[in-house]
């Protein structure tokens, strides 16, 4: 009873948003939980058909729900600390990391995801979800096109980062509350690389960009919305194991559209309301 009523009282006191009642729309503790549970799940099944996309899927359904962008920001990051974790190890052990990639994609990572999270949440609300509009029309627009392009024979050689790739895939993340893998992995597979070993690689690296997030927002912005952290760990974790039948009955083509969708509809939808 005690930890039900101190995650109430954390909805209550870290969701004042800007007058607004504690969530734009009005629900219960158990359906709120819920309700981010679902987005975790969606998120998840989107991430284990493509390979990517969780963090922008996951971010774009919370900013629907009502929460301020760097709050949307850092729920994810707090979940995908775990979630990627869990896939990197996995990864890891399968012999589908490379370190050099690894540490040529972490170093500049976490520095552009710290600069990130110092902009997201020391710039308003409303800046930050016009400044954010382009970014979710753009990455929306990414995605509907990726499918469309040809792409090269992979080869087995160690894959390599464009040096600034790091440092503007950890920025963006943490500005956006998705778009790592989006970034990382379309550009190395695009330049020939090993899908295997740059999914891998990226999932991997992208845990600790996570973590060193967390910590940042954990800094600048308090404790994390309990409610939203732990239904997009439990949606997440639950759906998990049903990734690979979803990716294997579901094509790659239209979980792309569903997804470039839900980030088109909510880009279009801010820039509805800057003009009201």
């Amino acid at each position: 009873m005690c930890i039900c009523q101190g995650l109430i009282s954390s909805c209550g006191s870290s969701c004042q948003y800007s007058g607004h009642s504690p969530l734009a729309i009005v629900m219960q503790p158990l359906p709120e939980f819920l309700t981010f549970a679902a987005v975790g799940a969606f998120a998840q099944l989107v991430d284990g058909a493509l390979g990517m996309a969780y963090g922008v899927a996951s971010s774009a359904m919370l900013l629907g729900l009502g929460l301020p962008p760097a709050l949307a920001s850092a729920s994810v990051h707090y979940a995908e600390t775990f979630t990627c974790g869990a896939s990197g190890i996995s990864h890891l052990l399968a012999g589908n990391v490379r370190r050099r990639l690894f540490w040529s994609l972490v170093i500049p990572g976490v520095i552009g995801a710290v600069i990130g999270v110092y902009v997201v949440s020391h710039v308003p609300a409303t800046w930050m979800r016009l400044a954010l509009t382009p970014y979710l029309l753009g990455t929306g627009i990414f995605l509907l096109l990726r499918n469309a392009r040809g792409t090269r024979h992979p080869s087995d050689d160690a894959p390599r980062s464009p040096p600034a790739l790091g440092l503007v895939a950890g920025f963006a993340d943490a500005m956006g509350g998705g778009g790592w893998s989006a970034l990382t992995v379309t550009t190395m597979v695009a330049r020939g690389a090993t899908p295997r070993m740059v999914i891998g690689t990226v999932h991997l690296a992208k845990c600790v960009v996570s973590a060193a997030a967390s910590v940042s927002f954990l800094l600048h912005t308090g404790a994390p919305h309990a409610t939203s952290v732990l239904g997009l760990i439990a949606g997440g974790v639950t759906v998990a194991p049903l990734g690979a039948l979803f990716a294997r009955r579901v094509s790659p083509r239209t979980v792309t559209l569903l997804a470039a969708v839900a980030v088109l509809v909510l880009g279009v939808n801010n820039v509805v309301k800057a003009f009201h």
